[in-house]
């Protein structure tokens, strides 16, 4: 800490050795890259509805208590994303049928959505909701029962293509959120793999009954961009959930300084967190509506 002040001082003390010769534009220039500090915090706490002093574990996290751990355990904007996959993937087949992505769309937001999200949370309550470890659990055998269920009455209309992603769906939500295996599945890869590609050769197969070259192509863009997510989200969290303070200064190439902290390391993977989100689940919205009309 105290070399971090020291630095600060000396950085102060250059500014003004130079400030004859850079002028007053250099020092307006300091004072905005100042206020752009400033602005960035701001625009951190008010996006998630914090308070001063206050870290939420999400940036899209409500305040605990009653309904609202139920809102945070949603991760709606993950939700909202990993389900467009289901629309992406139903709208790649050659003939689309608007009853079998409804039944998919449920069948994976009770799965995901739900079960997925609620055995994460009973696995180190990272959240910080207060829903009872038992209402966790009875939550996620039932929405989990739910989509094993509506993915058996879906075998009895599209047949056996459709049983192993009915089986391998399952072992995924419960392996990766529970941590099984040591942790061998609740990778990147897995997480790419479990919520991205997944989701997309579930619909096409539920649509077409059967795999195609374009659904593989777009299962692999899906992996992919659930790999982005992954690589944005992952330090963010570590940031709102892990480390209590941070300190630091960058020097620009004027000499003019900046202090680092946490609105400097975490909004940048937000604000692309949020784009992204919203942009698959429009993309998402034009192919069906291109489909179903």
């Amino acid at each position: 800490m105290r070399s971090v002040r020291r630095e600060q001082k000396e950085s102060r003390a250059q500014g003004q050795a130079g400030a004859p010769a850079g002028g007053a534009g250099e020092a307006g220039e300091t004072s905005a890259s100042a206020g752009e500090t400033r602005a960035l915090a701001a625009e951190t706490s008010a996006s998630a509805g914090e308070t001063s002093g206050e870290v939420r574990p999400a940036y899209y996290a409500a305040r605990p208590g009653g309904w609202r751990d139920w809102w945070t355990l949603l991760h709606p904007p993950y939700t909202a994303w990993h389900l467009a996959y289901v629309v992406i993937g139903a709208s790649l087949a050659p003939h689309v049928q608007l009853s079998r992505m409804l039944a998919t769309l449920l069948a994976f937001f009770l799965a995901v959505g739900i079960a997925a999200h609620a055995l994460d949370e009973l696995h180190g309550r990272p959240l910080g909701t207060h829903i009872p470890s038992a209402l966790l659990v009875s939550v996620s055998v039932v929405a989990l029962a739910g989509a094993v269920a509506l993915g058996a009455i879906g075998v009895t209309r599209i047949g056996w293509p459709l049983v192993p992603f009915i089986v391998i769906g399952p072992l995924l939500v419960v392996a990766y959120n529970a941590e099984w295996l040591g942790g061998l599945v609740h990778t990147d890869s897995g997480f790419a793999l479990a919520w991205g590609a997944f989701p997309v050769l579930t619909a096409y197969v539920a649509q077409a009954e059967r795999l195609s070259l374009a659904a593989v192509i777009g299962a692999a863009g899906a992996f992919g961009l659930s790999t982005a997510q992954r690589a944005l989200s992952t330090p963010a969290r570590f940031v709102r959930r892990r480390v209590t303070e941070v300190h630091g200064t960058v020097v620009l190439g004027d000499g003019s300084t900046r202090p680092v902290d946490r609105a400097m390391l975490i909004q940048p993977a937000e604000r692309t967190l949020r784009v992204l989100s919203w942009t698959v689940v429009l993309l998402a919205a034009a192919m069906a509506v291109s489909r179903l009309r």
